[in-house]
C-alpha cells in the first residue's frame, strides 16, 4: 500500500476487471480527497457492485493499483450486514476498534485494576476522544434509524433491521472514509431524511452507490459514471451530472456522425483492396478496424422501451366501504372509505409497521377485513409487485421465464412482439437470454420481474418498493412509462423523487387506524406535515408561555400583597358565613309570606340585597385567596 498526500484518501490507477469473456471495466483512474462526497452511478450489470467490492477489499482487480492513505480509518456498508447474530445490538455496535472504544476499554480496565496512573491517563483519553458521549451518540443514531431494543439478539431480527443496525454501526464508528452501498434500502422516508441531514452535517468523506436521486442531489459533490467500461467524472451533484452528461453525449453523437462518414469511405476502400497487403495498407486496415469499433460503440446507451398494452378498465374499479383491520391491539385501518377512479396515481406512505402491506393485501383481497367490505370490479386485472418480487425459479433460463407468460406480447395499436424481442427492449441482449436467472445481478432480476408483471397487461398496478436495486436510468424509463399509464397505480416507495414524479395524492397511514388523504406530490405531503408539526409546536409553546405568564403574575402579585388585603381577607372569612346564614333565614321567611303581598315584596327586596352582597364578597374572597 502506497503512502499518499494527507488530503488524498484513495487513488485508483489503471484497474481492470473481467469475468470470463465479459469485460466489466478497464484502465479506470480516479481518486478521492478528504471531505469529498462521491457517488458512483451506472446501469445494472455495468460493474458498479464489482468496483465497490474491489475498493473495500472484498475482491481484487485483474490489474492496476489501489492506494489508501495509511492514516485514514475506513468503514463500509456492504449489501451483507456483517453482524454477529449471537450478540446483542449494543454488543455489535461496541465491537468497533476506534479511538473511543479503545478509550472506554482502557478506562474500564484501570477501574478494575485500581491503577490510579492508568486511570488518570484513561480519563484524559476519554476527554480527548469524546468517549463519554459515545454510548449516548450510539443510541441517538439507533433512534434515528428506529432501532430501540438494544439488548435484543441480532439473530432474532429481520433482514431490514440488521441492515439498519449495520448502517448505524458504521455511522457511530465515524470513519474518515466511508463506503456506502445503497444506504437508503430498508429505510422509511423519515429515516432517509434523517440520514440525509446526518450525512450533510458529518465530516466523513463518502463514496456511495445509491439509486435515490434526491440523495444524489442533496449530498454529493462529485459523480462518477461507469459507462462503456470507463469512468466519466462530473464535479457536481445529480442535476449538474445530468446537464453535463447530456452535453457530453451531444458532442459524442456529433463525433460519431463524422466517424460514420469516414467509415463509409474507408469501407469502400477496404472492399477494393487487392489481396496483396503492403505495410502501408496493413496499417490502414488496422486504423479501419479501430474506426469500425468506434462507430459500433453505442454512445446513446440502450433505453428501456416500455410500450405494453393494458386490459380495458370498466367504470367500477375498486371500492372500500368502512374497511377495518387490526392485529391484536395494533389498529391498522379503522373505517376507511374510498372509491378509485380511472387513471389515479396514489402514493402510500407511513412509518415501518403502520400497515402498508396489510392495506395492499386488503385491496387485492388476499386478506379479509375485520369489518366493512372491499368491492373489486369485474374488469380489474391486478399487477402486484411485492417487496419480495415475483418468484423466479432457480435452474430456469431468462427466456424460459418470459415464454412461460407468453410467446407473443401484445403492444399498442394491435402490434405484437416475441418474448426474445421483449427481453431486448428490457435491456437483455440476445447473448443473455439463455443465462440462468440465479446468475443475474440484483438489478437485472428486478428488471426481469418488472417485465413479467407488465406482460400480464394489468390495469390496476400496485408497486411495493419497486425502485430497490434498479439503476437511475431504468428508473427514469419506468417513470416515463408510468406517467402515461392509463390504469390505476398505487406506489409504496422510499424513493422521494419517484413519488414526486408520479403520484397525484398520498394516503398516509398513522399507525393508529387513520388514513389521511393528502392531494399533491410527496413533497406536498411533507410540507403539509411540517406545517402541521410547526403549528402544533407553536400551540404547545404558546400554552406553556401562557401558563408561565400566569404563574409569574400570580407570584408577582403574591409578593406585593399588602397588610390591608390580608386584613380584608380575614374580615371576609367572618362576614361571608353571616351573610349565608342571613340568606337562609330570608329564604325560609319568604316561603312563609307567600300570601301576604306587602311582606313578600319587602322580604324579596331584602333577600336580593343579601344575595348581591354575598356574591360580591365571595368573588373578592376568591381573588384574595389567589394572592395569598
Amino acid at each position: 500500500m502506497l503512502s499518499l498526500h494527507p488530503m488524498n484518501y484513495l487513488s485508483v490507477e489503471h484497474i481492470s476487471k473481467s469475468y470470463g469473456d465479459q469485460i466489466l471495466f478497464e484502465d479506470l483512474n480516479f481518486g478521492i480527497e478528504k471531505g469529498q462526497k462521491v457517488a458512483l452511478v451506472a446501469r445494472n450489470g455495468a460493474g458498479k457492485s464489482s468496483l465497490f467490492k474491489i475498493l473495500v477489499g472484498l475482491d481484487t482487480p485483474d490489474g492496476g493499483i489501489i492506494s489508501y492513505n495509511r492514516e485514514v480509518r475506513i468503514g463500509f456498508l456492504a449489501q451483507e450486514h456483517g453482524l454477529d447474530d449471537n450478540l446483542t445490538i449494543l454488543e455489535n455496535i461496541f465491537i468497533a476498534k476506534n479511538p473511543m472504544t479503545r478509550a472506554i476499554a482502557a478506562y474500564e480496565k484501570a477501574l478494575l485494576e485500581n491503577d490510579n496512573d492508568a486511570l488518570h491517563r484513561a480519563h484524559d483519553q476519554m476527554d480527548q476522544t469524546g468517549a463519554w458521549d459515545y454510548e449516548a451518540k450510539a443510541k441517538q443514531i439507533l433512534g434515528g434509524l428506529e432501532i430501540h431494543d438494544l439488548e435484543k439478539v441480532v439473530g432474532q431480527l429481520s433482514g431490514g433491521q440488521k441492515r439498519r443496525i449495520a448502517l448505524a454501526k458504521v455511522l457511530i464508528e465515524e470513519p474518515d472514509l466511508v463506503f456506502l452501498d445503497e444506504p437508503t434500502n430498508h429505510l422509511d422516508l423519515d429515516m432517509i431524511e434523517w440520514l440525509e441531514e446526518f450525512l450533510n452535517r458529518s465530516n466523513m468523506t463518502i463514496f456511495m452507490i445509491t439509486h435515490d436521486r434526491y440523495f444524489l442531489e442533496n449530498i454529493t459533490d462529485e459523480i462518477l459514471e461507469l459507462e462503456n467500461k470507463q469512468i466519466y467524472k462530473y464535479k457536481g451533484n445529480f442535476s449538474y451530472y445530468l446537464e453535463k452528461k447530456a452535453e457530453r453525449e451531444t458532442l459524442e453523437e456529433s463525433s460519431r456522425e463524422k466517424a460514420m462518414n469516414l467509415f463509409k469511405r474507408e469501407l469502400e476502400w477496404a472492399r477494393k483492396m487487392p489481396k496483396a497487403r503492403t505495410t502501408k495498407s496493413k496499417s490502414r486496415l488496422d486504423s479501419f478496424e479501430e474506426l469500425k469499433e468506434k462507430v459500433r460503440k453505442n454512445t446513446d446507451p440502450d433505453a428501456l422501451e416500455l410500450e405494453i398494452n393494458i386490459s380495458r378498465l370498466g367504470s367500477k374499479i375498486v371500492e372500500l366501504h368502512r374497511v377495518k383491520k387490526s392485529y391484536g391491539e395494533t389498529n391498522i385501518i379503522n373505517g376507511f372509505d374510498y372509491v378509485f377512479k380511472t387513471g389515479e396515481k396514489v402514493g402510500l406512505v407511513g412509518r415501518n409497521g403502520t400497515g402498508k402491506s396489510t392495506f395492499l393485501n386488503l385491496l387485492t383481497q388476499q386478506i379479509e377485513p375485520d369489518g366493512g367490505k372491499v368491492i373489486v370490479g369485474e374488469t380489474v386485472v391486478y399487477g402486484y409487485y411485492s417487496q419480495t418480487g415475483i418468484p423466479l425459479k432457480d435452474g430456469q433460463r431468462v427466456i424460459e421465464a418470459v415464454r412461460e407468460v407468453a410467446e407473443y406480447i401484445p403492444l399498442k395499436k394491435g402490434k405484437t412482439i416475441t418474448a426474445a424481442q421483449m427481453l431486448e427492449r428490457f435491456l437483455f441482449p440476445k447473448h443473455t437470454h439463455f443465462n440462468y436467472i440465479e446468475k443475474l445481478s440484483g438489478g437485472e432480476k428486478k428488471r426481469l420481474q418488472l417485465l413479467l408483471l407488465l406482460m400480464k397487461n394489468p390495469n390496476f398496478m400496485i408497486l411495493d418498493e419497486p425502485t430497490n436495486d434498479l439503476d437511475v436510468f431504468t428508473l427514469s424509463a419506468l417513470e416515463e412509462y408510468l406517467q402515461h399509464y392509463p390504469g390505476c397505480l398505487i406506489i409504496v416507495s422510499h424513493d422521494r423523487y419517484f413519488l414526486d414524479k408520479l403520484v397525484d395524492h398520498v394516503f398516509v397511514l398513522d399507525g393508529h387506524g387513520n388514513v389521511r388523504d393528502i392531494f399533491g406530490s410527496y413533497s406536498t405531503f411533507r410540507a403539509t406535515m411540517d406545517e402541521m408539526a410547526k403549528a402544533e409546536k407553536d400551540r404547545v409553546q404558546a400554552k406553556e408561555l401562557a401558563a408561565t405568564s400566569v404563574k409569574e403574575e400570580a407570584t408577582k402579585a403574591k409578593t406585593k400583597i399588602s397588610y390591608k388585603d390580608k386584613f380584608e381577607f380575614d374580615q371576609l372569612e367572618k362576614e361571608i358565613p353571616v351573610l349565608e346564614k342571613k340568606k337562609k333565614e330570608l329564604e325560609e321567611k319568604l316561603s312563609q309570606v307567600l300570601d301576604k303581598h306587602n311582606e313578600l315584596m319587602a322580604v324579596s327586596d331584602q333577600l336580593g340585597k343579601v344575595v348581591e352582597e354575598l356574591d360580591a364578597k365571595s368573588l373578592r374572597w376568591l381573588e384574595l385567596s389567589e394572592l395569598l
